[in-house]
């Protein structure tokens, strides 16, 4: 029996990330989102994602809920970021926040000054 990968948004993303020539041979700071109704919960949550390889940032949004940014330098895998999700997941919803996906820059080769 195979394992097959599920048709999701992550998995879409990481194929367009393939198509566009990312290099998963590398560490990346992976971006990975949620949103709380008071800063007071999201703060709570961000002392959870502090260390060498993370980094945890709450800001006000515009609507009077509160943003929660965390990013985490590793290989860009639908396993490990699916893995994080859900760990980030576990802090967040009983806190009252809700995940809001993931994001991570792709340099365009395509864009770079030659010689």
């Amino acid at each position: 029996m195979s394992i097959v990968m599920q048709d999701d948004v992550s998995s879409n993303v990481l194929k367009r990330m393939k198509e566009g020539g990312f290099d998963f041979a590398r560490f990346h700071p992976i971006e990975f989102y949620a949103i709380f109704p008071d800063e007071e919960r999201a703060r709570m949550a961000a002392t959870n994602f502090r260390g060498e390889s993370l980094n945890a940032q709450v800001t006000p949004r515009e609507d009077g809920a509160w943003h929660l940014q965390v990013s985490k330098v590793m290989f860009a895998t639908y396993y490990g970021i699916g893995d994080f999700e859900q760990d980030l997941g576990s802090v967040v919803h009983p806190l009252g926040g809700k995940l809001e996906g993931w994001g991570v820059t792709q340099e365009r080769k395509d864009l770079l000054p030659v010689g």
